[in-house]
């Protein structure tokens, strides 16, 4: 028997129907046509589709759709400024640090959720917050060079923003 799931996604209302088993990665990716989100594991451990829910990085392979009734749910596919790409997608494009670009949404997202909180976060808070994500690529050079400089444009930004 499927219920009616409502919710925000990317700032905007969206409802689906779904079973109680339904994960949240299915009902993004198969109901909402959200596909950004990757279909890894499927058992929590690459952190491929990593989401924001209500603004905390959450793995949606492993969270039941029913489980987030009602709140914000960010995807990859939110993170940008309208037009404008957010400096931690825009910096992965100019460092290459989206190879094969499985992982890239859940670095994404994870990276975004640090840089929001703490735009001068440090290369150990950076690993930290990337930790759930895996690389197959072994790219993490690259992906930590990207979140550096996202940090030091977010800085920038809000330091002319405050003037």
């Amino acid at each position: 028997m499927k219920e009616l799931l409502n919710l925000v996604v990317n700032g905007e209302p969206a409802a689906c129907a779904v079973t109680p088993q339904t994960t949240l990665l299915e009902a993004l990716r198969y109901d909402l046509g959200l596909t950004g989100s990757k279909q890894g594991c499927d058992k929590g451990d690459c952190g491929a589709c990593t989401v924001l829910v209500d603004g905390e990085p959450t793995l949606a392979c492993i969270t039941l759709a029913l489980a987030v009734g009602g709140q914000n749910v960010t995807t990859v596919e939110g993170l940008a400024r309208g037009a404008e790409l957010h400096p931690v997608q825009d910096t992965f494009d100019q460092t290459g640090a989206a190879q094969c670009g499985f992982c890239t949404p859940g670095m994404l997202v994870s990276a975004y959720a640090c840089l929001e909180k703490n735009p001068a976060a440090t290369l150990d808070d950076l690993k930290l917050a990337l930790s759930g994500n895996l690389c197959r690529c072994t790219g993490y050079t690259a992906i930590f060079e990207a979140c550096l400089k996202a940090g030091a444009r977010l800085q920038a930004e809000r330091k002319a923003a405050a003037r």
